[in-house]
């Protein structure tokens, strides 16, 4: 039989003490924005440079930003333990902020994405629940995915859609990338625009960690993306100073230049190409599994994914390896970038067993094997 989530029960709860005349979906959004108040008083969220214990005192996660070298820190970031008041769930957001208003836009993301995401799936529990059955044949896993794949992409619509009417922001050459995971019992939910990334670390038959790449960077010279670009009379092209640095422009205008092809804002490129849709993928959890990296690209432009995963495994314990990661990049930019103005680095750590059942001690091996991306 299935079941539904107790997250029904606490919006169930709060929209009853209500005397609201609202709509449904505007009831919904209030009640999502009251459990991420609730969330906030019980220092469930965290959007600050910490690390997350369970109740049980295990090290969970840790997260951590830096600002660069270039003006104010345009990333943020969010990591929400027992999301939507469920035990099993965690979710975690990275966002890198671009253009004049790029910090206030990254911002604004991170705080409307959790609730809207609450609220989405909520609506798709509901219609879903109307075709369950209880045929041999019916495929709980994909209904699963379906169901989230559908909130994501709702969602991330919705966020969009709300940042256009915003009348204090100014969204025309500003917008922000966002990289989000929901970890739900064994089941990793990922959905993602931009060029942030996700990588999980594993075990291989030796013992060794592989990083195994979660996310596509949506960069505009990607043939699909390229193309649709094209399509929509955008341009895809390097500057002669910026030697394979690809950016989209618009059809008869020498700027903005955006290097990403997918992104919450910027809605002077909407028209030629850029979409806010994301990339959702499922990712079952096994035992060999050890965590998760979620960071922006102001880690993947100096560190691989083999690098990130040995530093993180490395790290003299888990409260501090979204720092570790963080400090091992800047110092990268140093040494492999000299003469160019370090990015904002931002990274977030999911480990998914406790320490009793999976210590770092003694390190494991490094990985044998290369990269790939795996998605279901």
């Amino acid at each position: 039989m299935v079941l539904l989530p107790t997250f029904l029960d606490g919006l169930a709860k709060t929209i009853s003490t209500k005397k609201a005349k609202n709509c449904p979906s505007d009831v919904g959004r209030e009640a999502a924005n009251t459990l991420v108040k609730e969330a906030r008083r019980n220092e469930s969220i965290l959007s600050s440079t910490a690390a997350v214990k369970t109740s049980k005192s295990t090290r969970l996660a840790s997260a951590c930003s830096k600002r660069g070298r270039k003006g104010i820190n345009q990333d943020c970031f969010i990591l929400w333990e027992e999301f939507g008041c469920q035990e099993d769930m965690t979710f975690c957001g990275v966002f890198d902020g671009h253009g004049p208003w790029g910090h206030v836009v990254a911002k604004r993301v991170r705080e409307l994405l959790p609730s809207f995401l609450l609220c989405k799936w909520q609506e798709a529990l509901g219609l879903g629940s109307q075709d369950w059955s209880f045929e041999m044949e019916f495929d709980v896993n994909l209904q699963h995915f379906d169901i989230w794949k559908q909130s994501f992409l709702k969602t991330y619509a919705a966020v969009d859609q709300e940042l256009k009417l915003h009348r204090s922001i100014d969204t025309f050459c500003s917008g922000t990338t966002a990289s989000t995971i929901v970890k739900q019992g064994e089941n990793l939910l990922i959905a993602n625009i931009g060029d942030s990334r996700a990588v999980l670390a594993t075990s291989s038959d030796d013992g060794s960690l592989v990083p195994l790449q979660l996310t596509i960077d949506f960069k505009p010279n990607l043939p699909q993306e390229a193309e649709r670009i094209k399509q929509s009379k955008g341009r895809v092209l390097c500057l002669h100073d910026e030697p394979g640095l690809y950016r989209v422009w618009r059809p008869n205008d020498e700027a903005p230049g955006l290097a990403v092809s997918r992104a919450f804002g910027d809605y002077c490129l909407k028209d030629f190409g850029l979409i806010s849709v994301p990339y959702v993928t499922q990712q079952k959890i096994t035992s060999r599994d050890q965590f998760v990296i979620l960071a922006s690209d102001g880690v993947w432009d100096v560190i691989t994914n083999h690098e990130a995963v040995q530093i993180v495994s490395a790290a003299p314990d888990r409260e501090s390896s979204a720092k570790t990661l963080v400090e091992c990049a800047a110092r990268a930019w140093k040494l492999k970038r000299r003469g160019i103005a370090m990015d904002d680095i931002s990274a977030i750590c999911l480990f998914f067993h406790t320490m009793e059942t999976d210590p770092f001690d003694p390190p494991l091996k490094a990985p044998t094997r290369g990269v790939g991306v795996k998605t279901s």
